[in-house]
């Protein structure tokens, strides 16, 4: 999984079969158009894909690992370095940058100096993703060449096919894929596929999200025809895990709610508010349960204090005063951890700032200043216990799966109890979703019910919440009878265009991560596999 991002030779190498006509297509009006805009050929094109999670949902900002598998939908840049520097200032380089669909994401030209990147993220303006993975790259980039390190100016094009707001990481593939096209845009030959997931993480936050880091790693790391099993301690892992053969065929489903959760517009009161809850529990665990004067380790969380941190700590020192020679189980310490926070975090209507200051033996104004300032949220109480619950409950639930997944099932003439079993992790995970983490939504509740009356083994929403999309392990035989309830009892009350309609419910597939293709030693048309090219020629 490690090494560097590939280079593509063909279209071939990054989509699967089915997409191959229809990305093909695209990408030829992606170097159309920028030719036509910039009145010349782009050098290459950056692609990173979305994302949908089958489970571990709000976990990874806590540090636990999570199943996400990356989807065909993706962010291509375009680009040249060709840019004439008459008119750019002196002590700065020069940023182009258009998107396909310019009557919704306007053009902009930036002379950004040399030494930092302005990020406003107080506006809400869609260069600030490609803005952030630029900052991302630029840092990245004076570490290896040095402080005085000149960046090149850049014109781009950018494509994005992964829905804003739907629940897919739309921002998480633009972050990446600006960051990939920074880096090959100032001459790195190869990209180490690690330290851009890192930079991505990190630089996705500068736009005002406290993201964790399951989208960039999927995004990133991804292979074609598995799901990709993400751990982020000690450090950052990413393995393939490939589903076993079952009989029901298992399928995914991804359908749309048309519900549009943008997580900068209202991270006050959700996103951003779940993650500052879930490092308040940390603290206020850490305070209760371990000895006085006890600190948390500093880890790689938006907040730097994590409930992973809380529980690695709690563990270490129990074995330490009891002299255990042998560590319990991770289970087993999740679901104690459950227990605990059940009887100790006992504030069913959550806890006020006070409160949690004088559990922590600190000033309101230090709680704000630590844990509230980085990010804006809005909260009167903070639902600790409902946060807890849910990660260490979650955080179990992805273990279980795990562990189905490598068990294989026993009987492969009918593994319908198998399937049964890795759908009931699934709506439990949406059960938690909707009741205790608050993140769903009646229209996404009102998916997932349509979806396991008309035979989905298990459903539940996929991505931030709040809206955007569902996932669904629906056996294959199941699919017509399942997309059909939808349209019957969901999606004919709504006002859709056709374009909506298409894209409503789309059967995944385990897709291909972050890929380079460079395009100026390939006059014309991109590059299809000729096994691939059918009777079309592109």
């Amino acid at each position: 999984m490690a090494g560097p991002v590939p280079v593509a030779s063909s279209l071939s190498d990054i989509y699967t079969v089915d997409a191959i006509g229809t990305q093909a297509k695209r990408w030829n009006n992606l170097l159309a158009r920028f030719q036509t805009i910039y009145g010349q050929p782009a050098e290459f094109v950056a692609r990173s894909p979305g994302r949908v999670n089958i489970i571990g949902e709000h976990i990874d900002y806590s540090l636990y690992p999570v199943l996400p598998m990356a989807i065909t939908a993706d962010s291509l840049l375009a680009v040249s370095t060709n840019v004439a520097s008459t008119n750019t200032k002196e002590g700065h380089y020069k940023i182009k940058i258009a998107n396909v669909q310019d009557a919704k994401f306007p053009a902009h030209e930036f002379d950004i100096p040399y030494e930092a990147v302005d990020i406003d993220a107080t506006v809400h303006e869609w260069t600030n993703y490609f803005k952030s993975g630029l900052k991302g790259a630029l840092e990245l980039l004076r570490k290896k060449h040095g402080n005085d390190f000149e960046p090149k100016s850049m014109q781009i094009l950018m494509d994005g096919t992964v829905p804003a707001g739907g629940g897919l990481s739309s921002s998480a593939a633009f972050v990446s894929s600006s960051a990939l096209a920074v880096m090959v845009a100032n001459g790195e030959k190869t990209v180490d596929k690690t330290e851009l997931t890192e930079l991505a993480i990190v630089s996705e936050r500068a736009v005002g999200v406290n993201s964790g880091g399951m989208d960039q790693s999927a995004s990133v790391f991804s292979e074609r025809g598995s799901a990709l099993f993400v751990s982020f301690t000690p450090s950052l892992k990413a393995r393939p895990v490939s589903f076993p053969k079952t009989n029901p065929e298992l399928t995914f489903l991804i359908a749309q709610s048309f519900v549009t959760a943008d997580k900068f517009v209202t991270g006050p009161v959700h996103y951003n508010l779940r993650v500052v809850e879930c490092s308040l529990a940390a603290a206020y665990l850490n305070a209760v349960l371990n000895p006085p004067g006890t600190q948390l380790p500093s880890d790689a969380s938006p907040l730097s204090v994590s409930l992973h941190g809380f529980h690695e700590t709690y563990f270490a020192l129990q074995e330490h005063s009891s002299g255990a020679t042998k560590s319990k189980s991770t289970e087993s310490q999740l679901e104690e951890l459950v227990a605990l926070t059940a009887e100790k975090l006992d504030k069913r209507d959550g806890y006020t700032r006070e409160e949690i200051a004088a559990v922590l033996n600190i000033s309101v104004d230090e709680l704000n200043k630590k844990f509230t300032s980085r990010f804006p949220v809005r909260a009167e109480k903070f639902k600790l216990r409902q946060r807890a619950l849910h990660v260490f409950s979650e955080a179990l639930r992805v273990l279980k799966f795990m562990s189905l997944l490598e068990q294989q099932p026993t009987n492969t003439d009918d593994t319908s109890e198998y399937n049964a079993q890795l759908g009931d992790l699934l709506n439990q995970t949406q059960d938690s979703c909707r009741d205790v983490y608050e993140c769903s939504c009646k229209e996404i509740d009102e998916l997932c019910s349509i979806a396991r009356k008309a035979g989905s083994y298990g459903s539940r929403l996929t991505g931030a919440g709040w809206g955007g999309c569902s996932v669904h392990l629906v056996p294959a035989g199941k699919v017509k009878a399942v997309r059909e309830a939808w349209e019957r009892e969901y999606y004919s009350k709504l006002d859709l265009s056709e374009e909506q309609k298409e894209a409503a419910v789309v059967v995944s597939k385990p897709g291909s991560g972050s890929a380079v293709y460079l395009v100026d030693d390939k006059p014309g048309p991109v590059v299809v596999d000729d096994r691939d090219r059918g009777s079309e020629v592109y």
